[in-house]
């Protein structure tokens, strides 16, 4: 598998990361090592997840991810095969949210022990946090950084103002950068990203790593009607977002692009990413093994320049 660096890191990672956020949620922990075994025996070497996951679930704090993939890296002895992207920010509880030094240094070894590992690879502000300086914020990275705790910085839900700043912060004061930018991105949802996010980055060499590539699952085709969303937990949120006339035309750019390719339209959706020159690697989760294998085809189909064409004037 043809790996990609992570803006000047010295990380390197497959084209498309596999997103935890499914995992003790709608994926038990058992579903769960069998994608993640099945992810390593591919090639691909990329995890994304956060500590916030899944609190939005009834009964659940945070956390529930990160404690599945470590106990899969403890059972499987795979720590030095994968990239381990995970975040800080989001609310975990009273008075434990947002990016101040004293929030990162304690959110930082709890993710550590769920973990069950002595380094994050990359570590993400999940959120931007205007009520904390960049310079107490990327001061606290900068600590991780020297202790080995911690061996890049990304930013995820940035503007292309604040990152701009955050950049500016960094080389004014000797502080570490964010190498990557994490932000919503999709054949649905393109303006914010490419407006103003995708010019900083490419001249910034700013790696970007896409969520919700996959658009809650719409632009794997299995939600076409309101009856299909409401078969998923995760189809709630479809049907009043993207069931609509330029939600289904992508749907149908998707379904002829693939087929001409032997392909499906979450594999196609996700090889149009891959392709963009800004993005290093769009996530994507999978519950099954089945699903993981859509994922895996995407980083082996390569789309002509008709095909994207093709997809740009559907979703445009």
């Amino acid at each position: 598998m043809p790996l990609r660096s992570l803006g000047r890191s010295g990380l390197r990672v497959a084209p498309l990361c596999l997103g935890g956020n499914v995992f003790g949620w709608t994926a038990t922990e058992a579903a769960s090592f069998a994608v993640l075994d099945a992810l390593v025996g591919a090639g691909l070497n990329f995890i994304d997840t956060a500590d916030v996951y899944s609190a939005w679930v009834p009964g659940h704090r945070g956390g529930e991810s990160e404690t599945v993939i470590g106990n899969w890296l403890r059972r499987r002895a795979r720590r030095q095969d994968v990239v381990i992207a995970t975040k800080v920010g989001m609310p975990m509880g009273p008075d434990r949210k947002g990016l101040s030094a004293t929030h990162i240094a304690r959110s930082v070894e709890e993710s550590l022990r769920r973990l069950q590992t002595d380094h994050i690879d990359l570590y993400f502000s999940h959120s931007d946090d205007p009520s904390v300086a960049f310079e107490e914020t990327l001061g606290a990275y900068q600590k991780l950084i020297a202790a080995g705790k911690v061996r890049a910085i990304g930013a995820s839900n940035h503007t292309a103002a604040r990152l701009a700043e955050a950049l500016e912060v960094s080389r004014r004061n000797g502080l570490p950068r964010y190498e990557v930018l994490q932000p919503h991105y999709n054949l649905y949802a393109r303006a914010d990203y490419e407006s103003a996010l995708e010019p900083l980055c490419l001249e910034q060499h700013i790696a970007v790593v896409s969520y919700f590539a996959l658009a809650s699952g719409f632009l794997s085709g299995k939600y076409r009607t309101p009856a299909d969303a409401e078969k998923s937990a995760r189809g709630t949120g479809v049907v009043a977002e993207f069931l609509n006339e330029r939600g289904l035309r992508i749907l149908a750019a998707l379904d002829d692009v693939g087929r001409r390719y032997g392909a499906s339209p979450a594999s196609v959706a996700l090889a149009w990413q891959i392709a963009r020159p800004s993005i290093t690697a769009p996530i994507a989760s999978a519950t099954t093994v089945g699903q993981l294998q859509e994922l895996v085809a995407a980083t082996q189909l390569a789309l002509d320049a008709a095909a994207i064409e093709q997809l740009n004037t559907a979703s445009a």
